[in-house]
């Protein structure tokens, strides 16, 4: 099909076609960097905590005051909790992953370091691995030995000998050399020994993908039950309703002056803290649609008032001899080459978007691979609207249309 006879159209239909294309542009624009928005939103959901999630409950309490017998308060509140049937291991834990209570700390592998890493910093009893799931992939486990309590660090009265890291700490502190073994500056002036690593370990606070959620330790330090705490319960998957349900039960039989804040399972946890993340999703999402349905009805209706004003010429080119199949490509093609001037001009607007979001508000550069996922979203509505009246167009009888005035 030639383009010279559409290229003329077009430029008989000057504003029309304009409106169309900055209409495909800004659409073309935005749904670039929504589509990355939401991309990035639903990659910081899958983000991994690092834990055991579906057997992992957490019961959050406070009581009146401090107990000056908490060490032996905890260890009666620990027995109970193992009882519960489907409770396999059950520890104390200063934090979770994505709880929003976070304890950081700078640390760095020589002393006086201007230039420390921050990272999250994990502390419980002593089997506080084993019930999180986290499995040392080098190294060993704290020995009982290696546990202080946290008032005695805190009053320098002890000093904790050793630390766990993630495997992302390990890569940066330790880049070219076994982590293991290395001395490591994280509480007091004395260094911790590095003995273990862990996989990973989710921060806190920081779901995002940025760099220093992989940033994470755990210290041998106990802190018994005083006026807050965690206490975190690893169950059987299939019992987890029935553990949930025999918690409170449990723990006011030994102590009711005391308040349960809550108890959740750890997939709770999870769907609150990314509960943002989820409904800003959405919205984008949201929009998206509707400003392609936009950009849609404006094709459709471009394109019935062309075929309506255009009734006589179809109708001409039907008696020559153009067949229905010309006819529909015509209008396909046409619709094409106005989609693709605007996709051009909207991948340029797009950039310019993200840049201005990276200055703004700290968005990650516009990936190239977004651009064409817009360009097809575009493409495909377009073909798509311009569809119905090309094939009413395609209908249209050649004796009707010479009679057309």
């Amino acid at each position: 099909m030639h383009l010279h006879p559409i290229l003329s159209t077009l430029r008989r239909h000057r504003t029309a076609s304009a409106l169309i294309v900055l209409e495909i542009a800004v659409t073309c624009a935005i749904v670039s960097n929504t589509v990355f928005l939401v991309q990035e939103r639903l990659s910081r959901m899958n983000n991994s905590s690092g834990v055991v999630e579906d057997e992992l409950i957490v019961v959050q309490l406070t009581g009146i005051g401090e107990k000056p017998d908490a060490a032996a308060a905890t260890e009666v509140d620990l027995s109970a909790l193992r009882s519960i049937p489907g409770v396999r291991h059950v520890a104390t834990s200063n934090m979770v992953p994505f709880g929003n209570s976070s304890w950081n700390t700078s640390i760095s592998t020589i002393p006086d370091d201007p230039n420390t890493v921050n990272s999250a910093m994990y502390f419980g009893s002593q089997d506080l691995l084993e019930v999180m799931g986290l499995q040392v992939t080098a190294g060993r486990d704290f020995a009982p030995e290696e546990y202080v309590t946290l008032d005695d660090v805190q009053s320098k009265k002890a000093q904790a000998p050793a630390v766990i890291i993630t495997r992302g700490l390990a890569n940066r502190l330790f880049p070219d050399k076994p982590p293991i073994g290395q001395p490591l500056y994280v509480l007091g002036k004395n260094p911790q020994t590095v003995v273990g690593v862990i996989e990973h370990l989710a921060r806190p606070n920081e779901g995002t993908g940025r760099e220093n959620a992989a940033y994470a330790i755990v210290l041998p330090l106990l802190a018994p039950y005083t006026v807050t705490g965690n206490y975190v319960l690893r169950a059987d998957a299939k019992q987890a309703s029935q553990v949930l349900t025999s918690v409170d039960t449990t723990l006011n039989r030994i102590d009711r002056g005391r308040v349960i804040m809550g108890r959740k399972p750890f997939a709770e946890i999870r769907r609150e803290y990314f509960s943002q993340d989820r409904s800003l999703a959405l919205l984008l999402t949201g929009v998206s649609i509707a400003l392609l349905v936009v950009t849609a009805m404006g094709i459709v209706g471009l394109a019935s008032f062309w075929v309506q004003q255009r009734t006589r010429q179809i109708g001409i080119r039907r008696a020559l001899g153009a067949s229905r199949g010309d006819i529909l490509r015509y209008f396909l093609l046409e619709n094409f080459i106005l989609a693709t001037i605007g996709i051009v001009l909207g991948m340029a607007l797009s950039y310019g978007i993200n840049l201005w979001l990276m200055k703004a508000y700290q968005v990650a550069r516009l990936p190239g691979t977004v651009l064409p996922i817009g360009a097809a979203l575009l493409w495909l509505v377009g073909q798509l609207a311009v569809l119905g009246p090309a094939l009413r167009a395609t209908k249209i009888s050649p004796a009707i249309a010479t009679r057309a005035t």
